[in-house]
């Protein structure tokens, strides 16, 4: 097991010792890292896949106002 030091204002270590005072706040810590890095991935995701939806974008068929309307109406009674 690593051990890792980080510096945080005053406030924020505070407010966290009253938040999980009766935790064990290594074993929060290591949540709240592990939270963070699925977080960062599943960004990374929807990043590319918004980018592949919009590469593809060009490549899909398209049709004016008009035709999209003949179509909707075309099924109706």
């Amino acid at each position: 097991m690593a051990t890792v030091n980080f510096s945080v204002p005053d406030d924020v270590k505070e407010a966290f010792n009253r938040a999980f005072a009766a935790e064990n706040k290594s074993a929060v810590i290591a949540r709240l890292m592990r939270e963070a890095v699925d977080e960062v991935e599943r960004q990374r995701q929807r990043q590319a896949a918004f980018r592949l939806l919009t590469e593809r974008r060009e490549d899909r068929p398209s049709m004016t106002d008009d035709e999209i309307r003949e179509v909707r109406e075309a099924g109706r009674p």
